[in-house]
């Protein structure tokens, strides 16, 4: 009996599933759909960016969360950080080929929002 393609193991592990308690692509998607995760992949989609930059450009944000939420982002292999030994430090961000590819589908999803926004704020 032949196995579709869709339901073998390999194949599935491969590509992840999202729907499996202890599935990795759980975690990345936490970090990507978090808040800041989003904010953070729209923003650097305009370039390189140094940390202090992207605190202002991402209003509201405690140095904290966006240290922690770029350390998850880089992590995930979806963000670059280059450090330059100089005093002050000088640290910048920009976007991984796969990052990009991020920031592309959660912009979407964040225009839709915004169009959206009467319609959700009335519902």
């Amino acid at each position: 009996m032949d196995v579709p393609a869709s339901n073998r193991l390999a194949d599935r592990m491969q590509r992840g599933d999202v729907f499996a308690p202890r599935c990795p692509s759980r975690e990345v998607l936490k970090h990507v759909t978090s808040t800041w995760g989003v904010l953070i992949l729209i923003g650097l989609r305009g370039g390189t960016l140094r940390f202090s930059e992207l605190r202002r450009k991402v209003a509201g944000v405690s140095e904290r969360m966006l240290a922690q939420t770029l350390q998850q982002l880089e992590g995930d292999g979806l963000l670059v950080r280059r450090s330059y030994p100089v005093v002050p430090p000088h640290v910048e961000y920009s976007l991984t080929p796969l990052g990009e590819e991020a920031a592309v589908r959660v912009e979407a999803l964040t225009d839709w929002i915004e169009d959206r926004l009467p319609s959700l704020v009335k519902a």
